[in-house]
């Protein structure tokens, strides 16, 4: 007797909808089940598009009971023939799309994307492990609109005509930005940079020889200043090299988003805040560089320094709090000093070149540069010793 040929119905992804079946796919053993199932999924899928379609104005979202009472009668007028186990997973994927950021859930969850980039065309790209791809999903305006929304209302912050660039930090400690016309031209943007959980070591940035020289570096209390481009690695290299910090000094960590990752027990985490949708309230690095200072730090880590707060960075590193970091961008160590000069002068004070030159050179000992290469990977191209100017 012939054995039945295993069915070949097309599988289905989060993203789309069930291919359409074609007729001949299958034996005449499994037919009517395969047409079944088929059916089924594609009227599942149906009921969670329309559910989600007629839930997605609840900005803000209810308490969880009200949200699964309304989401359950969703389901229910969008797919009466149902069955209970289907209805239940379509509620399920329904809470998950209101209380998430939609189909870039799956992306996020993904432990190899590190960025994932929306364009003002709908077009969705990550990079994994350093490399660029364009992902099979399209976002309407709508849609990142909604998205962008979820991500900036639990935080009292606005995202509108008035309000075009907001930055944010998701629950998991993700880095967002959006932007918004008319400053975006053709729509709404979203950049999440995503930090993973585990702290990478030293050896993935340079040989054994090399970190075993910042590990020394570290325990010396040498004052270190991480250079580098955008997504050259710079912050992932800081959380590297303090790893390195003995067990029992007291950090204090000052940050724009809160991405360090120091798994240790005496840590301060202090996080700059922006002005709320009043215009006030804002809370800036070099406030809180300057609170750092009464709370009896053994080091200073500044994720990093972009501006005035340099210079109390400098003065920092200068009376009694060796062994402090930070992090800039520039392209090379020499580069990294002219920008530190740049940010003193941001400061408000009138200090003739010489005199920061001297700052800066009796401040910084190390300065470590990050590049990126070709390919994606993430290499220390310099360390270069701040010995006088």
């Amino acid at each position: 007797m012939r054995s039945a040929r295993r069915c070949r119905a097309p599988s289905r992804s989060i993203q789309r909808w069930p291919a359409p079946w074609t007729p001949g796919c299958c034996s005449p053993v499994c037919l009517p089940r395969c047409v079944g199932r088929w059916a089924m999924a594609e009227h599942r899928s149906v009921a969670i598009e329309r559910a989600v379609a007629a839930l997605d104005d609840l900005v803000p979202l209810p308490d969880e009971d009200e949200l699964r009472r309304r989401v359950v009668e969703a389901v229910a007028a969008a797919a009466p023939l149902l069955d209970e186990s289907g209805r239940a997973s379509a509620v399920e994927a329904v809470v998950a799309r209101l209380r998430g950021l939609g189909p870039l859930d799956a992306l996020l969850d993904a432990p190899e994307v590190t960025d994932v980039l929306v364009n003002g065309d709908g077009s969705v790209w990550t990079e994994r492990s350093g490399v660029m791809t364009r992902e099979a999903i399209e976002l309407t305006a709508d849609e990142r609109a909604a998205i962008i929304e979820r991500i900036v209302h639990p935080l009292g912050l606005r995202a509108d005509r008035a309000h075009p660039i907001v930055d944010a930090r998701l629950a998991d400690g993700s880095r967002a930005n959006a932007v918004l016309p008319p400053v975006s031209v053709d729509g709404p943007c979203l950049s999440i940079r995503r930090f993973g959980a585990a702290v990478l070591p030293l050896e993935a940035f340079c040989p054994s020889p090399v970190a075993d020289l910042l590990h020394r570096a570290v325990r010396a209390r040498c004052n270190i200043v991480v250079s580098g481009g955008t997504g050259s690695g710079k912050t992932t290299l800081l959380n590297a090299l303090a790893a390195h910090i003995p067990a029992g000094e007291r950090l204090v960590t000052i940050e724009d988003a809160a991405e360090l990752r120091l798994g240790r027990a005496h840590v301060v985490r202090l996080e700059a805040r922006p002005a709320n949708a009043e215009g006030v309230g804002a809370v800036a690095i070099r406030d809180l560089v300057r609170a750092a200072l009464r709370m009896r730090p053994d080091r200073i880590l500044v994720g990093e320094a972009r501006g005035p707060e340099a210079l109390d960075m400098l003065q920092a590193m200068n009376t009694g709090h060796e062994g402090s970091m930070t992090t800039l961008h520039a392209n090379t160590p020499r580069d990294a000093v002219a920008r530190m000069e740049t940010m003193i002068m941001m400061a408000g004070f009138e200090l003739p070149i010489k005199a920061m030159r001297q700052q800066i050179a009796s401040a910084v000992d190390l300065i470590i540069q990050a590049n990126r290469l070709q390919g994606g990977k993430r290499r220390i191209t310099h360390i270069t010793e701040v010995v006088g100017m």
